[in-house]
């Protein structure tokens, strides 16, 4: 195991040297805001993989300098919360990602399989899951669990190459590249807004707006010491405490003692905040305030519509190997298929790239009434033909 800063910038010296590094992270994440980071599993190309002791070691941004470096292929699989927890650990921005369960979604497989599943699937690996339920921050860790830890990057090189000779094969390397580079956009490893966290409480929606305005107030609130305190937000308050007082609408004047939705302790703790909380949001705007959320009516023809054209997508899908999940959900489909014709690429991932391409520009013309759908009578898939009346 690596314990110390010497012992890690050596390591990190040699992984700069190297064209790919996979990488692992194991962590805890049930009495804190912030996942505990663990241990960080780093995997060279002919070398044993290597495990990081991050809590033994004062300075760990040399790390950063991998994760960051464009390089250097990080391998992964199921990418973005390993990296989510490695930006805030590092201070870096990743770069340079590959993600192995997405990649399967493109060569045949699930965008949502498992590591254990795709190596069995793909370099005929199987491992052993028995160190799942580890407390990470235990120490010492056993051999046992440092075997564990170790096959989780021992192998990624290997189904790297396995899935992107598979993807050129089938001349989808440029859109699995095209798909990967999400993962270099600093936004995907922001923080949430804490303005934004009332729309998670069951209920919100149906308020009123003050009452949301209020709402939104409290849970920005509780959200920010959350952080602060590196606790699970429901340690706070629970929601339904929020609802009570939102319902309760207390004043600045109110009495602390009078909140009878808070225990003693919470009370003298977050009384204060939790009126000026509320305060906060009465005096809100009313240009200001959240708005309601309004159901936009659709006709009844939508429905069908959408299956017609969720068909579709999965036809062609499965017809070319493509997982549907990577191309679009039912709620995506819908906004497409309730926009038309004339929907707009802007506001629609399917209509943009190899999303485009591969199916955004077919389903346009099925919309415009040019294209229908029929069921091949090889694969028994329902596939499209074009209507004699726009052959003209």
């Amino acid at each position: 195991m690596i314990r110390t800063s010497n012992e890690l910038s050596l390591l990190i010296d040699r992984a700069k040297k190297a064209a790919c590094v996979a990488i692992d992270t194991e962590f805890v994440w049930e009495q804190t805001y912030y996942p505990s980071l663990g241990i960080v599993q780093m995997g060279i190309p002919d070398e044993e993989p290597h495990i990081i002791d991050i809590p033994a070691i004062e300075d760990v941004s040399p790390l950063g300098e991998i994760i960051s470096d464009p390089n250097i292929v990080k391998i992964l699989h199921d990418a973005q919360q390993d990296l989510t927890i490695l930006r805030r650990t590092t201070g870096s921005l990743p770069k340079n990602i590959f993600d192995t369960r997405c990649a399967a979604g493109f060569v045949g497989l699930s965008s949502s399989i498992s590591l254990s599943a795709l190596l069995h699937e793909g370099i005929n690996i199987n491992l052993s899951k028995t160190e799942t339920r580890t407390d990470w921050l235990q120490r010492p860790l056993t051999e046992k669990q440092i075997s564990y830890a170790m096959d989780d990057v021992r192998y990624l090189p290997e189904l790297y190459n396995v899935l992107l000779s598979k993807a050129r094969e089938l001349d989808r390397d440029s859109w699995l590249a095209e798909e990967l580079a999400q993962y270099d956009n600093p936004h995907l490893y922001q923080d949430n807004d804490p303005q934004e966290q009332f729309r998670r409480v069951k209920g919100s929606g149906r308020m009123e707006s003050m009452k949301m305005a209020i709402l939104r107030e409290l849970a920005a609130w509780r959200e920010e010491e959350a952080r602060r305190r590196n606790c699970p937000r429901l340690w706070i308050l629970p929601d339904e405490v929020l609802l009570s007082l939102v319902k309760q609408k207390p004043s600045s004047t109110t009495n602390v003692s009078s909140l009878k939705e808070l225990s003693e302790k919470n009370r003298q703790r977050y009384g204060k905040m939790i009126l000026q909380a509320i305060e906060k949001g009465i005096a809100t705007p009313q240009n200001e305030r959240p708005k309601l959320q309004e159901h936009q009516k659709d006709p009844e023809s939508l429905g069908p519509r959408v299956d017609l054209a969720l068909a579709y997508m999965k036809g062609k899908s499965m017809n070319a190997g493509i997982d549907p999940a990577l191309l679009a959900s039912r709620a995506e489909i819908t906004a497409v298929v309730r926009n038309g014709a004339d929907a707009s690429p802007k506001y629609h991932r399917l209509l943009q790239g190899w999303r485009r391409e591969f199916m955004g520009e077919e389903l346009l013309q099925l919309l415009a009434g040019k294209l229908s759908i029929s069921l091949d009578p090889k694969t028994g898939l329902p596939s499209l033909v074009m209507n004699e009346s726009s052959q003209y």
